[in-house]
């Protein structure tokens, strides 16, 4: 029982240390013009695979996305909010 207890940690840890470092990436979008818009941005970001977090602001017209690089890709990003009808580019 012992050993495969080492196992299972040995495992876990090996997981955990391949797992890519969490990247964030803010993207400037268009087409936000009411209070729903920002809703429709953060969920269409938050259904793809790999993204964490996904937190849009109205006012500066940005979504910043925290997503494993492993996952997805600032492309994929860019790609779901302006397939949601919101065309973004990323931030320079």
């Amino acid at each position: 029982m012992r050993n495969i207890l080492m196992i299972a940690a040995t495992n876990l840890w090996v997981s955990v240390a391949l797992a890519g470092a969490p990247q964030t990436v803010t993207l400037d979008v268009k087409n936000m013009y009411c209070d729903l818009c920002p809703v429709t941005v953060r969920k269409s970001l938050e259904h793809v695979p790999g993204v964490a977090e996904a937190k849009v602001d109205f006012a500066q017209k940005t979504a910043t996305v925290k997503f494993d690089p492993d996952r997805a890709t600032a492309a994929v990003l860019v790609k779901a909010t302006t397939d949601a009808g919101f065309p973004s580019a990323v931030h320079k």
